[in-house]
């Protein structure tokens, strides 16, 4: 029950998110849903597909598409207070990508798969549905650009393998690795920290 609240709070936000883009594209209500939907789910299916878990889980179970379906309406009406809320957007984003995180690490658990691979597979689940999300809206993916994104979500899976280590009950590992990974982001934006410049000072 835990994991699914985990997973549903997920989708709600990273739909969101992806209402937030596609409003300010000015999309039409079509494209608004297109968007949310592969910015929800586009990690999780890519995920799935890797482990060989299909049909892909919003298939299975479609209480996902309701779900969105929701957060998509919900965030049409709201658009203008959640646009006066100040970042929304990266509010939004920054609490997915720690849910979904977390969520790849245990199904990667699940697989039998080793920590590295864990790790890599819920860094993929956070972020895929965001590349997805980016390319479709013509932008450059915030995981390719030098701030801290999938950084942040390698961190905070690694910190979750320590934690279990430790005499820790993994329930509050788990939670724990979600506020690393959405501190670790939050922070990384407030003090500009970002990747190291491998292109040296470009020519005017």
């Amino acid at each position: 029950m835990f994991y699914f609240l985990i997973d549903i709070l997920g989708t709600v936000a990273f739909a969101i998110s992806g209402v937030l883009v596609a409003m300010n594209k000015k999309l039409d209500p079509f494209g608004v849903f297109i968007i949310a939907f592969v910015t929800a789910v586009g990690g999780g299916t890519l995920r799935d597909v890797l482990i060989g878990s299909t049909p892909v889980l919003w298939m299975r179970e479609s209480i996902y598409m309701y779900v969105i379906t929701g957060s998509v309406i919900f965030a049409i009406i709201f658009v203008n207070k959640l646009r006066y809320l100040r970042k929304t957007l990266f509010l939004f984003d920054t609490i997915g990508i720690g849910l979904f995180t977390m969520l790849g690490i245990e199904k990667g658990l699940g697989a039998d798969l080793t920590p590295m691979l864990c790790i890599a597979l819920g860094t993929i689940t956070a972020c895929f549905g965001g590349v997805i999300r980016d390319i479709l809206c013509n932008e450059i993916p915030v995981i390719f650009r030098k701030e801290i994104y999938a950084t942040a979500c390698i961190l905070g899976g690694s910190s979750y393998f320590l934690l279990i280590l430790l005499p820790f009950d993994g329930a509050y590992a788990y939670v724990a690795a979600i506020l690393i990974i959405i501190i670790a982001r939050s922070l990384a934006v407030k003090f500009k920290i970002s990747l190291p410049n491998i292109y040296g000072k470009q020519k005017v």
